[in-house]
């Protein structure tokens, strides 16, 4: 268990918060399109992928590898982000931030689980109240820009009617269908606009348009040399 400190933004007023983390669960395969979800799979398994377990499915990974740092370090070249939502649980009460499943892609094409758990896992110092926003979770953007070879593009957005809704992710994910204090969760993500490939800095944000207020943060990816 270790501490991670953030401001909760409730609105009309900001606190600041310190939450101990014991535990991280990153949630893959979340799309309400079962059509679109199959498809993915198929071209994962022609890639050497293989098929998941289950549709959704929990990976669990160290909770020391989130970071609220602006850099990471990973091993070659193969790696990169993807914005996701994160949930939070705290005292009964569920906080919703925004991170970055940063990934080793080499890794992945042999063994997710062991995936998730090579690259540290940045996120973002501000948090909302879930029930603040549960209302029209379904309009709220999760959108990412990639900085590759000095261009930043956008990488990744979408609106989070395209995953399952968050009591539906949380019922299937823990067998008391209550979301556990001291549990992060990574709640999924869109498909890289031109395809995966890795960056020099990955930025990533959580857009609120009811309530006009956006989480957001960034990190460079320092490249330490792979020598086999």
């Amino acid at each position: 268990m270790f501490d991670l400190t953030f401001t909760v933004d409730a609105r009309d007023t900001t606190t600041p918060l310190t939450l101990a983390v014991d535990q991280m669960v990153i949630a893959g395969w979340t799309g309400r399109d079962a059509i679109a979800r199959d498809k993915h799979i198929a071209e994962l398994e022609a890639m050497g992928i293989a098929r998941p377990a289950s549709t959704p499915i929990y990976y669990r990974a160290s909770a020391r590898r989130l970071t609220q740092e602006d850099s990471i370090e990973c091993c070659g070249t193969d790696s990169s982000g993807e914005v996701e939502f994160v949930l939070i649980g705290w005292q009964g009460r569920i906080f919703v931030g925004c991170g970055s499943d940063h990934t080793d892609r080499k890794v992945e094409a042999y063994n997710v689980t062991v995936s998730k758990q090579m690259c540290d896992k940045p996120i973002a110092s501000t948090l909302w109240e879930l029930e603040d926003v549960i209302g029209h979770w379904d309009r709220m953007i999760l959108r990412s820009y990639a900085t590759i070879k000095g261009e930043r593009v956008l990488y990744q957005e979408g609106t989070l009617d395209a995953m399952l809704p968050v009591n539906d992710l949380i019922a299937r994910g823990f067998e008391s269908g209550k979301f556990p204090d001291g549990c992060a969760m990574f709640g999924g993500t869109f498909a890289a606009k031109g395809g995966i490939r890795p960056a020099d800095r990955f930025e990533f944000e959580l857009e609120d348009p009811v309530l006009k207020r956006t989480i957001k943060h960034g990190y460079d990816v320092v490249t330490l040399p792979a020598r086999g």
